[in-house]
This record gives C-alpha cells, sequence and structure tokens, in this order.
C-alpha cells in the first residue's frame, strides 16, 4: 500500500474493473463443432476467472436463456453461488431478452436480478418434450425391435406407442423437481415475493409484472447501472472461454472436425430445431 502511494499519479489505478460473465443459449450438456450449450463444463473456466478478480466489488453475469436442462441449471447456480461465497463476493444479474425456466433458475444466484421492461422472467416449472414416430414406421413397413432385461427398462420410446404407466412416473419426476425449483425460488426471493398464486404455474411475465411479483429487483441496463453504483470511471472486463477450431468455445480444449463430427451434423440439425422451440415459447 506503501509502495503505490509513491508512484506518479499517471501509474495509479483511478478506475474500477468489473469482471462480466456473459451465460447466453439453451442450457443442455455437449453442443456440437460450431456451437456450446450452455452446462457446468462450458462455464466453470469463465467463472473461475471472473470470481478470481480480488479488487472487484461484484462480479456482473448477463444471463439471456429459454432453459432447458434442470441438472446444468442447478448446477450452474451451485458454482455461482459456492465462488460468491468463496471469495467474498456480490453477484448482480442482469438479464437480456430472456431468463425463463432454467435461464431463471440460474439467475436465482444474483444477490439482486436486474432486467430491462421488456425482458421476459419466470417459467418456473419443468416440462418434457419429444416426438412420436410410431404411426410413421408402421407406414413405412418398419418394424421395432428392443430386448431388455427389466420391464421398466425402455420407457417413453418414440417408436413405440405411449404407456400410461410410462407418463405416470414422468410426471412424478417433474412434480420432484417442480417442488425443488420452488423452493430454491423461495430461498433466494424470500419476503420479496407476492403471494400470487400464479408464481408456479409456470407463467412468464415481462419486467413490470415480475418486480411487482417479487420476481426481480429492478430494472437497468448493465454498463449504466455498475457506473452510477461505481463512478463513471467503472470499467467492464469481459470474461470470455478459449475458442478451439471454428471458433466453438471450450474449455481449455481446441476441437477438430473430423469424420465423426461430420457425420454428427444431421443431429445438429435436430438440435438447431429444438433449440428455435426453446425461444420460440417465449415468441423469440
Amino acid at each position: 500500500m506503501q509502495f503505490k502511494k509513491l508512484l506518479p499519479a499517471k501509474f495509479r489505478k483511478d478506475h474500477t474493473i468489473i469482471p462480466v460473465v456473459r451465460l447466453a443459449g439453451v442450457i443442455a450438456t455437449g453442443g456440437s463443432a460450431f456451437k456450446q450449450n450452455l452446462s457446468l463444463a462450458s462455464v466453470a473456466g469463465v467463472l473461475a476467472k471472473a470470481f478470481a478478480f480480488k479488487d472487484a466489488p461484484v462480479i456482473a453475469i448477463s444471463v439471456n436463456s429459454p432453459g432447458g436442462s434442470p441438472v446444468q441449471s442447478r448446477l450452474i447456480y451451485s458454482r455461482i453461488r459456492e465462488l460468491a461465497k468463496e471469495k467474498d463476493k456480490k453477484v448482480l444479474i442482469f438479464v437480456e431478452d430472456v431468463a425463463a425456466s432454467g435461464g431463471y433458475m440460474i439467475a436465482l444466484a444474483g444477490d439482486e436480478i436486474i432486467v430491462d421492461e421488456t425482458s421476459i422472467v419466470g417459467s418456473i416449472g419443468v416440462v418434457a418434450a419429444g416426438f412420436g414416430f410410431d404411426k410413421a414406421i408402421e407406414k413405412l413397413g418398419i418394424e421395432r425391435r428392443v430386448y431388455t432385461a427389466g420391464k421398466n427398462k425402455v420407457g417413453l420410446d418414440p417408436f413405440q406407442p405411449e404407456k400410461k404407466s410410462d407418463i405416470d412416473h414422468i410426471k412424478k419426476l417433474q412434480l420432484d423437481i417442480h417442488e425443488i425449483f420452488i423452493d430454491m425460488v423461495k430461498e433466494r426471493r424470500g419476503d420479496k415475493l407476492s403471494d400470487n398464486k400464479d408464481i408456479f404455474t409456470g407463467m412468464f411475465w415481462t419486467g413490470r409484472p415480475a418486480k411487482e411479483l417479487g420476481l426481480i429487483d429492478g430494472f437497468g441496463h448493465m454498463s449504466t447501472v455498475l457506473k452510477e453504483r461505481y463512478g463513471e470511471k467503472t470499467k467492464l472486463k469481459l470474461i470470455q472461454p478459449k475458442r478451439g477450431f471454428f471458433g466453438r468455445n471450450v474449455p481449455g480444449v481446441s476441437t477438430e472436425l473430423t469424420s465423426a463430427a461430420a457425420g454428427g451434423l444431421a443431429f445438429g440439425v435436430l438440435d438447431a430445431i429444438e433449440e428455435r422451440a426453446h425461444w420460440n415459447r417465449f415468441g423469440l
């Protein structure tokens, strides 16, 4: 500290640096050679780098996600809270277009949730979706052959007619996950929540009604809010992951275009359709 006082004015630090992490996209494991989904594996590195800024008064995290895997959502949430406690840092979450379902679960990691008035927030529920191809393969004259040990080993097979027992089981799983989600919201939002019964029905709202319900804390944009709180000379430092081949975000590992990757392009198309469906639920 004494050495800093002896430095000429032009070498003294006269601004505050705040690390910024951007969490955008559908929450799921894996990805393709061209795109990486949001998962603990894909964001752990950037989170660790952000929280390593010792002098930062706060960690700013931008969230823009329609949801996805409840497991990965909860893992990302837990990692942010663990780092916040370990490094004794306050976390500000800034919502862009949407923080819904798993995206809102991640947003709960913030000590404050700040949104644009047109942002979409909420969708506190659980959804499972798929396709049924049993009638299609029947028309094509294709016979499905599956051999298992254990009568419940194959459930919700898209190439076989639905079974009531399978549907009942998946609904039980959804209810269990939904209860965990509700408990997280109540724990993190506490007395800020209103007693509106619609909060936990899976509905979603824009900024103003979300604030009335207690799901968020205020309105604003990251740069403006941070400069208002920490001074006009505040500088934002975007923390980005290492980039591999084709610009894919990879946590410390580059990728190659192999025959296996090329063969997976067809699956990438299906993934893109599913991802588009996530965003379309919110008119985005």
